[in-house]
């Protein structure tokens, strides 16, 4: 007697119903690390920016507090940023505010520093209502002491 053959049960575009179900899933994931890459290398170039323009605030005491020139320096390390581009040429306002100060030490003459601080204005590919607003600010500051 011949036994008898197990069968699958046919059960057809079940791959296709779970890719549509995780498809969503994926570029959310997908999004959101991009996004965050954005954000850290904004990070990255927001510090460098600050630095930058504290190093040239720092070696020019006279200049300590020149804000127009640590800008010009600080923008060479924001161009490749999303929304600097060559268009923005001032510090002053949206997307990048940079402001150097003069910060005196105990006696008024020794240890005196320049600090300067940027602020970049992010944008985002994927705002997320209650989480995300839209745009994150990073605010980075470098304090040097001056020499010569």
């Amino acid at each position: 007697m011949r036994e008898p053959e197990f069968r699958k049960p046919k059960i057809r575009g079940t791959s296709v119903i779970e890719f549509t179900l995780m498809l969503p899933w994926y570029i959310f994931l997908f999004v959101g690390v991009f996004d965050y890459g954005i954000y850290c290398c904004s990070l990255i170039a927001a510090e460098n920016a600050a630095r930058v323009g504290a190093t040239y605030c720092s070696t020019n005491s006279t200049d300590a507090t020149d804000s127009t020139t640590a800008c010009t320096y600080a923008l060479d390390q924001l161009r490749n940023l999303p929304n600097v581009g060559s268009g923005v040429v001032a510090c002053n306002g949206s997307p990048i505010t940079v402001t150097a100060s003069l910060v005196r030490g105990p006696d008024n003459v020794a240890n005196d520093a320049s600090t300067v601080t940027v602020t970049y204005t992010t944008p985002q590919m994927v705002p997320i209502p209650g989480l995300f607003p839209g745009q994150l600010t990073i605010n980075r500051s470098v304090t040097m002491r001056l020499r010569g």
